[in-house]
């Protein structure tokens, strides 16, 4: 299975646009925790999501605009494959 990470930016947003594009996420599968090797899930920085599955990267990406798209804004993507994921200062999911 591939790890993705996806970042998301909406143009001209607010505060609900992003509630919106949460949902529409969550929706397809794109969650905004990751979980540790230890197996502790911690939350993501602000409009980043995670996925892990089968799925291309274009796949990821169109579910990623279908979701954009329910917003009524534009967005910047960017779509990340990983191999493998560290981080720091991430607060954990209580």
């Amino acid at each position: 299975m591939a790890s993705y990470t996806v970042r998301v930016e909406l143009h001209h947003a607010e505060y609900s646009h992003y509630d919106t594009l949460h949902k529409e996420m969550a929706d397809r599968g794109l969650i905004r925790t990751i979980v540790s090797d230890s197996g502790t899930r911690y939350h993501l920085p602000w409009a980043e999501y995670n996925y892990i599955g089968d799925a291309s990267r274009n796949s990821i990406l169109q579910k990623t605009k279908d979701s954009v798209g329910v917003t009524g804004k534009s967005a910047a993507i960017l779509v990340t494959e990983s191999k493998g994921r560290a981080w720091e200062g991430l607060e954990k999911v209580l």
